[in-house]
């Protein structure tokens, strides 16, 4: 059984300053818009912010990568990551859905709840809260003011530009990103003319070796494969004519130079001897100049914004999609008030002890999101030439191979091969000297699975 798509009724197209209309439905011709390369700033803006920054300061800190290390595990981890974005992103205009629906080809209306779930807590609630804590941060050194007043006015905000929907929020990384551009490019400039890269004593406290390569390719990929969920939500709304290639470059380019450039500074930031876990945010502005600090501290809590009115924007997304009735018309807008609460008590819990939780939680996401890319794109190729528009509403329509794959690949990379300070897998017990290299593992025995188990289904169905 297939059914047909409900579509947008082509009365949001160019408004910008109204609440988006309906939930996951597929993008009529008539609200179509844009050009594949708003997608740079689209995803630029949202990674020029401090997380990313931190990412390449525990390469360092807490990886014990020299500085050159460091850089080549973010170029490769970052790499994989954008790679994966451009796939995900190049489908979104000839789908015209988001990417969680796309879901429901490898995992079944139903069985597609579990992956949407989990993009929900680490998109809307997850990421929501750890890029809030260092928009709070940066807002309370700024200002002298405490780390929960700073958390209020950067929830309110974000929370605001994601209920409106799409086209605020791209309108809003299109105007930051010019800002937060120049202070960033006059920032790195500063941090590197006090950098020491020959500097390699801040490396003794961290893991070494292959280990912490491992693990700056881990954290920067998690970073940067954790967009991945929400790639095709970015895309839809664009012409269904316009050049693939050129819709999966741009957004990836994007991802990858904001990702590369801040990670790399961020690494480099720490060669000065100032940086710290305990107040990386503080520490990272010390070495700049009164007003060029200042700046800085103003960019980071603009980049949070940027960042989180995507999250919470694509979580609540994700969420739509699981497959609960609501009113069309109020049913995103909704459920986004509902991730800006929750992502704030989460933000709040997270305050006294954030560097620690961040660490985690970028391995975190590489676990879920490995195994899940790996059914996808194990699908995608099984489907390649498919008309499979009439799946994707279709509430009958079942995939629990799909699903069997990814929680198999999941369960069996984090039980073997996780290297965290409370979860150390059996593998990684034994060669520790291993880092973490669950999300590869899981990327590979996910979609494997799927190639063996789901083949003779699709070939039924494509014929």
């Amino acid at each position: 059984m297939t059914v047909a798509e409900p579509t947008t009724d082509g009365s949001y197209r160019d408004r910008i300053v109204a609440v988006e209309p309906g939930g996951n439905e597929y993008i009529a011709d008539a609200d179509r818009h844009g050009s594949p390369h708003q997608l740079f700033w689209t995803w630029t803006s949202p990674n020029l912010e401090f997380a990313t920054i931190f990412v390449g300061m525990l390469s360092v800190l807490a990886f014990g990568m020299t500085f050159w290390q460091a850089v080549a595990g973010i170029v490769v981890g970052t790499g994989l990551g954008a790679l994966a974005h451009y796939v995900l992103s190049a489908r979104g205009p000839l789908h015209g859905v988001p990417q969680m629906v796309l879901g429901r080809l490898p995992f079944g209306f139903r069985g597609n709840a579990v992956p949407a779930v989990l993009m929900s807590i680490t998109a809307g609630v997850g990421w929501f809260a750890t890029n809030s804590v260092s928009g709070a941060f940066a807002l309370s050194t700024l200002f002298g003011f405490g780390p929960l007043v700073g958390l209020i006015v950067i929830v309110l905000l974000q929370t605001a530009l994601a209920f409106f929907g799409h086209n605020l929020v791209q309108a809003f990384e299109r105007f930051s990103f010019p800002v937060l551009a120049v202070i960033f490019v006059i920032t790195s400039v500063a941090i590197f003319s006090h950098a020491d890269l020959g500097n390699d004593v801040v490396a003794a406290g961290g893991v070494g070796g292959m280990g912490g390569f491992l693990l700056t390719v881990g954290t920067s990929f998690g970073y940067a494969a954790g967009w991945t969920p929400y790639a095709a939500d970015f895309t839809r709304y664009l012409p269904s004519t316009v050049s693939r290639p050129r819709t999966g470059f741009f957004a990836a380019a994007g991802l990858f130079t904001a990702c590369v450039v801040l990670e790399v500074v961020g690494a480099a930031s720490v060669t000065t001897g100032e940086a710290s876990l305990a107040d990386p945010t503080g520490s990272f502005t010390a070495e700049l100049a009164s007003p060029l600090a200042k700046a800085t501290l103003l960019a980071i809590a603009v980049g949070a914004i940027a960042a989180n009115a995507i999250n919470v924007y694509s979580g609540a997304m994700a969420f739509v999609t699981i497959g609960i009735k609501l009113p069309p018309h109020v049913a995103r807008a909704l459920v986004t008030v509902f991730f800006g609460i929750a992502g704030f008590l989460v933000a709040w819990w997270a305050l006294p002890d954030a560097a620690h939780s961040y660490e985690a939680f970028l391995l975190i996401i590489a676990y879920w999101v490995g195994p899940w890319l790996g059914v996808v794109f194990a699908d995608q190729y099984l489907r390649r030439g498919q008309v499979i528009a009439g799946f994707l509403y279709d509430r009958s329509y079942a995939n629990w191979n799909g699903l069997a794959a990814f929680v198999i690949g999941l369960v069996a990379s984090v039980l073997l091969f996780a290297n965290q300070e409370k979860l150390v897998g059996v593998v990684a017990k034994g060669l520790p000297q291993l880092g973490d290299v669950t999300f590869f593992v899981g990327f590979l025995l996910a979609g494997g699975l799927y190639l063996l188990l789901c083949r003779s289904k699709i070939a039924t169905e494509r014929a």
